[in-house]
C-alpha cells in the first residue's frame, strides 16, 4: 500500500505504535566499513590511544540561512541562544508543544545569518517543516545523510580523539593548538588549509571534530592516516562507532514526540511517509498501548539543566508546568555478566534461545525499549541502547528509571527480548524472554568522560 505522508502511513496501519512495531527496518545505520581492524581495539583506541571517527556519511546537515535565523532557531529550542552566533556551537534541543522531547542535534554558527544543524534526521525534519510555514525570513538547504541521498555529500567530517589525539592534531596542524573548552569552535590546519573545528568527543578524551569541502575528503583523510602512524591511530568502523554513545552516556535517538496529538498533525501531514520517521522501527520488551509512554521529557535525559525560560519557544508552557515535578533519571545499567553469558548459552538450545545479543551493540531497532523492573517486579523504567564495552569487559545499557531507583549500586532487572516469542520484523528471530540482572552506575560510563566534559553526573 502506498502512503504519501507520515500521517497517511499512520492512518493506514491504524496507529503509530502498530506502524513502528511492524517496520521492516533495523537499527540506525552507519555507512562505513564495519571494522577496520577489530571493534575491540577500535573501542580501546578512543580510551587508550587515538581514534579516527569518520562522520561524513551518517548524519543530516541542515543549513538554515536568512536575516531571521537566530530568532527562528531560538523559537524551536528549549535552550537559550542569547549569546550564540558565528564561530559558536551548542546542542539544539527541540520539544513538541506538549513538552516531550523531539530530539537534539548540534548547531554550528557559520555566519551572522547562517547556521548548520547536524545529526540524525528527525530534528532536521522538524526545523525544516517550521521554516516552511513562512513565519520567519529563512531558507533551508538540506544535505541528507548518505543512505537517503543519491548525491555526493557537501562536506567531510572527521573526529580525532583519545589520550594521544592532541599530539596527532598538532602534527597535522604543523604547530601547537590551544586546546579549547568543550563545545568551543576553533580552526585546524591540514595540508596548509584551515578548517573549522569543534572540541567534541564521544568518549570524553581530548580531540577535535573538523570539517570542510567534500572534495578535500581523500587528501585530508590520507594526511590523518599518515600522521597517525606514529601514534598507532585506529580507524573506527561502524560496529565500534555505534557503541560510543553508551560509553559517553548520550541517548542518541529517543522516540520523538511527533506521532500523536493535533498540535503536531500538520508536521505529520507534511513529512513524507518514506522519511526516517516514517520507517523507523520500535523494538524491545516494553509494551504499552499509549505512545506517550515512549516519549521522554528533557529532564529524563539530563537536558532539564539546559532549559532556559528567557525566550519563547515551542513547548515552553508545558515545560513550565512540569519543571517542579518529579522526573525519571538517566543512568547506566551494568548487566550481570553471568546473565549475559546465559543469553549466549541459550543459543545452543533451539527453541529455548533468548534474543541474540549482537556485539558490541545489541539493539536491533532504531528505537530500543526494554522493560526495567525493581525487586518486587514493578516497572520502574526503560532500558534503551545496550553495548558491550571491551575496555571494561561489561555490557552496559543507557536507561531512564524512576528517581528513587537511580542511586548508584541499586539492583534492577532488564527484561530482554520481545513478548510472545518475538515479532515479525526481519531483525527479530523466534526467542524467549530472559531476565538480566543489572546494577545502576553513573554516566558517562567512561571514567575519563566523567572527570572531563560530564563532571558530577
Amino acid at each position: 500500500m502506498s502512503h504519501s505522508s507520515l500521517q497517511d502511513r499512520i492512518d493506514g496501519f491504524g496507529d503509530a505504535l502498530t506502524m513502528m512495531r511492524n517496520s521492516q527496518t533495523g537499527p540506525y545505520q552507519f555507512p562505513i566499513p564495519a571494522e577496520f581492524s577489530n571493534w575491540r581495539n577500535e573501542q580501546r583506541a578512543w580510551r587508550e590511544g587515538v581514534a579516527l571517527m569518520d562522520q561524513s556519511f551518517h548524519m543530516t546537515d541542515l543549513y538554515v540561512e536568512g536575516p531571521d535565523v537566530m530568532d527562528f532557531v531560538s523559537s524551536l529550542a528549549v535552550n537559550s541562544f542569547s549569546n550564540f552566533g558565528d564561530g559558536k556551537a551548542k546542542q539544539f534541543i527541540a520539544c513538541a508543544p506538549n513538552g516531550y522531547l523531539i530530539g537534539d542535534m548540534i548547531i554550528f554558527g557559520l555566519g551572522a545569518n547562517l547556521v548548520n544543524i547536524v545529526g540524525r534526521p528527525t530534528v532536521a525534519n522538524w526545523v525544516e517543516y517550521n521554516a516552511s510555514l513562512g513565519r520567519f525570513d529563512v531558507t533551508c538547504d538540506r544535505d541528507e545523510r548518505t543512505l537517503q541521498n543519491a548525491r555526493p555529500r557537501k562536506t567531510f567530517r572527521f573526529e580525532v580523539q583519545g589520550p594521544d589525539a592532541w599530539q596527532l592534531l598538532e602534527k597535522l596542524n604543523g604547530g601547537p593548538i590551544d586546546q579549547p573548552r568543550f563545545f568551543q569552535m576553533g580552526h585546524l590546519s591540514v595540508n596548509g588549509t584551515s578548517y573549522r573545528s569543534l572540541r567534541h568527543g564521544m568518549g570524553g578524551a581530548p580531540g577535535l571534530e573538523f570539517w570542510g569541502p567534500v572534495d578535500h575528503y581523500d587528501d585530508v583523510k590520507a594526511a590523518i592516516l599518515e600522521a597517525g602512524r606514529e601514534f598507532n591511530l585506529q580507524q573506527v568502523g561502524a560496529r565500534a562507532y555505534s557503541s560510543a554513545a553508551v560509553d559517553s552516556g548520550w541517548l542518541p535517538c529517543p522516540l520523538p514526540a511527533i506521532y500523536s496529538g493535533d498540535d503536531t498533525r500538520g508536521f505529520r501531514e507534511w513529512l513524507p511517509a518514506a522519511s526516517f520517521d516514517g520507517v523507523a522501527a520500535l523494538g524491545g520488551s516494553f509494551t504499552s498501548d499509549s505512545i506517550e509512554d515512549y516519549y521522554f521529557t528533557p529532564w529524563e535525559v539530563d537536558y532539564g539543566r539546559l532549559i532556559r525560560f528567557d525566550h519563547d519557544f515551542i513547548g515552553r508552557e508545558a515545560l513550565e508546568r512540569r519543571q517542579n515535578d518529579l522526573h525519571r533519571k538517566k543512568v547506566s545499567l551494568v548487566i550481570n555478566s553471568q546473565d549475559a553469558a546465559a543469553v549466549y548459552a541459550s543459543q545452543m538450545t533451539p527453541g529455548q534461545n533468548g534474543k541474540a545479543m549482537e556485539v558490541p551493540t545489541a539493539h536491533y531497532a532504531a528505537y530500543p525499549y526494554d522493560t526495567v523492573l525493581d525487586a518486587a517486579g514493578n516497572v520502574v523504567g526503560v532500558s534503551t541502547y545496550t553495548s558491550f564495552l571491551a575496555p571494561d569487559g561489561a555490557w552496559v545499557s543507557l536507561a531512564v528509571i524512576d528517581e528513587n531507583m537511580a542511586a548508584e549500586g541499586s539492583e534492577l532487572t532488564i527484561v530482554w527480548g520481545e513478548p510472545d516469542g518475538g515479532s515479525g520484523r526481519p531483525t527479530v528471530e523466534p526467542h524467549r524472554q530472559m531476565n538480566l540482572r543489572a546494577t545502576v552506575s553513573g554516566w558517562p560510563f567512561s571514567k575519563v568522560a566523567q572527570a572531563g566534559y560530564r563532571p558530577g553526573t
